[in-house]
C-alpha cells in the first residue's frame, strides 16, 4: 500500500521552518498489515510539542522518520488474530502502546510497558519493523504509528475503538493530551472528592487535567497560565 506522508530525515534544522523545510512530502509503502497488525485511514492528527521535539531535535529519534502521534481515524485492514477492530470501526490512536503480558501490564500499570516503551523508542512497531519503506529505505514510526501521513500501520496494542459519533478532531486528543493531562488527575495525583487542585498551563494536556480534577469531584480548581 502506497500512500503519502510527512518525513523528517533531520532533525534540528534552523528557524524559520518555512524556509529550513525538515518535513517532505513523500510517497512510503507498507505491507499488507502481519498478525496483530491494523491498517487505519488517519482522520485528524493533532500537533502536541513531542511532536516539535522530534523536528528540533531534542529528544532523540532514528531517522528519516515519519512524526505525529495523536490521531484519530477508520480501520481499513486487519491482520491475522486482530478481534478487537474490524474494517470500518472508527479508532483513536495510543502511544502507550501495552503489551499486556510483562510484569507491569499484569500488575495494572501499563503506562510502564516495557516492550513498548523499546519499541517506541527503536522506531518500530510493537509487532515488529519498522514498516514503513520509501524507495527501499528503512522509515521509522513514531509512537508506534506516525500519524502525518494519510494511513498508519499500527499494532493492534495501539488503538482503541472509539464511538462513531465521537468527532475525529476530539477523538485524536484522547491519545496523548486527555490520557497525559486527565490519567494524571485522575490516577498519578489521585484526587479525591473535595479537594483542592493547582493546575498550571492550560494547553492540552492541562484543559485535560481540569477535566480529570472535575471528573474526580474537586471542589476548587485553581488555574495558572501566562496567556
Amino acid at each position: 500500500m502506497k500512500f503519502k506522508a510527512a518525513v523528517l530525515r533531520k532533525s534540528g534544522l534552523p528557524h524559520p521552518y518555512a524556509a529550513s523545510r525538515p518535513l517532505s512530502i513523500e510517497t512510503v509503502e507498507v505491507p499488507p498489515p502481519a498478525a496483530g497488525e491494523v491498517i487505519v485511514g488517519i482522520k485528524a492528527a493533532s500537533l502536541c510539542h513531542s511532536d516539535l521535539s522530534v523536528v528540533n531535535g531534542d529528544r532523540a529519534w532514528p531517522m528519516p522518520i515519519v512524526p505525529g502521534h495523536e490521531a484519530a481515524g477508520v480501520v481499513e485492514e486487519v491482520g491475522p488474530g486482530v478481534h478487537s477492530v474490524k474494517p470500518g470501526d472508527h479508532v483513536a490512536l495510543i502511544f502507550l502502546t501495552q503489551c499486556g503480558e510483562c510484569e507491569h501490564c499484569i500488575a495494572g500499570k501499563p503506562s510502564l510497558c516495557a516492550r513498548g516503551t523499546q519499541a517506541n523508542r527503536e522506531g518500530r512497531l510493537l509487532s515488529g519493523g519498522p514498516r514503513l519503506r520509501s524507495d527501499g529505505q528503512a522509515i521509522h514510526h513514531h509512537m508506534g504509528f506516525s500519524a502525518f501521513a494519510q494511513y498508519a500501520l499500527v499494532s493492534e496494542k495501539s488503538l482503541v475503538k472509539i464511538p462513531d459519533d465521537l468527532p475525529f478532531v476530539e477523538a485524536s486528543l484522547f491519545g496523548c493530551a486527555v490520557m497525559c493531562g486527565a490519567g494524571t488527575a485522575l490516577y498519578s495525583a489521585g484526587i479525591r472528592p473535595g479537594q483542592s487542585v493547582a493546575v498550571f498551563g492550560l494547553g492540552g494536556v492541562g484543559l485535560s487535567a481540569v477535566l480529570g480534577a472535575v471528573t474526580a469531584g474537586a471542589a476548587r480548581i485553581i488555574v495558572v497560565d501566562p496567556g
